[in-house]
């Protein structure tokens, strides 16, 4: 049974950091992709950033520079290390998983296969 576990929201004030982690079970592949997705009060769901089992790195234009994707393949996890926080940044994030080579684009994820639950982040004053 594939299992995405999502940890690390929380409540931080504009301009802060927060590191989310996914930590991933039951998947075995050898050609993966991992991302982030969040969805915002009212919003429809949007792709933050992807990495896959070659440690090809993507970002929407929103987050780059601010935020940085990465993985630890010893420990099946996955982080998001988002710096500089936005109001705008306030959002459910979920994690998912595709059997794929991430695409050259973020997508809204809606053809990965397994997901989490997802953690909160609430960015204000």
């Amino acid at each position: 049974q594939v299992m995405l576990v999502e940890s690390g929201g929380g409540s931080v004030q504009p301009g802060g950091s927060l590191r989310l982690s996914c930590v991933v079970s039951g998947y075995i592949r050898s050609r993966y992709c991992l991302g982030w997705f969040r969805q915002g009060p009212g919003k429809v769901r949007e792709g933050v950033a992807t990495i896959d089992s070659d440690d090809d790195e993507r970002y929407a234009n929103s987050v780059k520079g601010r935020f940085i994707i990465s993985r630890d393949k010893a420990k099946n996890t996955m982080y998001l290390q988002m710096n500089s926080l936005r109001p705008e940044d306030t959002a459910t994030y979920v994690c998912a998983v595709a059997p794929w080579y991430c695409g050259p684009v973020v997508t809204d994820g809606a053809d990965f296969e397994h997901w989490g639950r997802g953690t909160q982040v609430t960015v204000s004053e």
